[in-house]
């Protein structure tokens, strides 16, 4: 369920441009497309890497999903393997708290506001360029959901055309208060599904409205404060569903457990933001930011490779936890070494590009230009 939205993303070449032209974000400048290029120095300045000229790409966004993309693979592989929608036992075990789907809902929403941003001071309906990618991504899924019925895509193609979509013509503070009012919801009656993935595209939306994006490389403290209270309330969750289980109490532990998965998201999630402020930032960047730019690309392929590794090698990827594990971690270091080699010639990931030319309805450059 990847969310490659490159929210840095231009137009391509010829494309009309409306440098006056801007949606109501309640006068939030979200990530700006024409801001000049960023570089990392020895004064601590986070590092950003240009998409094309000008453009700079938030790098923690590709480090979150690219994290992401690891869990989900781990997280499903036994689905992709057997075909079903729910296996006995996970690879990472019951502890496996299915971070990817959440952590990539946030960042489709958080993709979609810049992409939004960036199309409304360049296209005079920029409302179009989305419904196409909106469209395009259907379309991917459904193809996808031939080989895997559990596939995700078609559920954010659908949410986002419903739910969205339609929300930016909401001011911030709307959108904010819808995104707190479905997330509990989807908690308390459903555990998850389409009602959670709307709120936290919502949420995602609104951190860009509220300018959060814009700082998410120059604050420590932010996200150390924030990382501190998602932890205090994973410990108070985990109390209280423990004293449920004690007694017997048994009415909202679902709930509670979803909940505490949601505050683990957010744990990991922050001490991420902070680890990119630390000397590890170059590490993190090397291990999850080539899978992070690819991640609709490795998020397809890696069905095809299980299939096969199931199918065709026969490897008891769905009865045996140790094989899913194995063949997982086998599949992300192919998965990675592909994407590195990739784009250093490349500007994006093959089906990323594709589904960028649904977006613009313009063939744009793949290869990166030598000099």
């Amino acid at each position: 369920m990847p969310c490659e939205d490159l929210p840095q993303e231009s137009p391509p070449k010829g494309q009309a441009s409306h440098p006056g032209r801007r949606l109501p974000h309640d006068g939030t400048a979200a990530a700006s497309p024409d801001r000049p290029q960023t570089a990392g120095h020895a004064s601590g300045q986070p590092q950003t890497a240009a998409l094309s000229p000008g453009r700079p790409r938030i790098i923690a966004l590709d480090v979150l999903r690219g994290f992401a993309l690891c869990e989900i693979l781990l997280a499903n592989i036994q689905l992709m393997a057997t075909g079903s929608s729910a296996v006995v036992a996970q690879p990472m075990g019951d502890w496996d708290p299915w971070l990817g789907l959440p952590i990539f809902s946030l960042l489709f929403g958080i993709g979609f506001a810049l992409l939004l941003d960036s199309a409304a001071s360049r296209v005079p309906r920029p409302r179009l360029v989305l419904l196409r990618r909106l469209g395009a991504l259907l379309a991917i899924g459904l193809v996808h959901m031939l080989l895997w019925p559990g596939e995700i895509l078609t559920d954010y193609a659908v949410v986002g055309l419903l739910v969205l979509l339609p929300s930016t013509w909401l001011p911030r503070w709307a959108m904010a208060g819808l995104a707190a009012v479905l997330i509990p919801a989807a908690l308390i009656f459903g555990g998850g599904g389409p009602l959670l993935i709307a709120g936290l595209f919502l949420l995602g939306s609104a951190l860009v409205r509220y300018g959060v994006i814009e700082q998410i490389e120059r604050s420590t403290r932010g996200p150390l404060l924030l990382g501190l209270v998602f932890a205090a309330g994973l410990v108070s969750a985990l109390w209280v569903q423990a004293s449920m289980r004690a007694v017997g109490a048994t009415t909202y532990l679902s709930s509670t457990s979803s909940l505490a998965d949601l505050l683990l998201v957010g744990v990991y999630v922050c001490g991420l933001l902070v680890l990119l402020r630390t000397p590890l930032r170059p590490a993190l960047q090397f291990v999850f930011a080539p899978l992070g730019r690819m991640a609709l690309t490795s998020y397809l392929t890696a069905t095809l490779l299980v299939l096969a590794a199931s199918h065709i090698l026969g490897l008891p990827i769905g009865q045996s936890s140790t094989a899913a594990y194995w063949t997982a971690g086998a599949i992300l270091a192919a998965q990675w070494l592909f994407s590195t080699l990739w784009l250093r010639r490349y500007r994006q990931g093959p089906i990323e590009w594709l589904w960028r030319w649904a977006t613009w309805a313009h063939r744009s450059s793949l290869r990166i230009p030598t000099s």
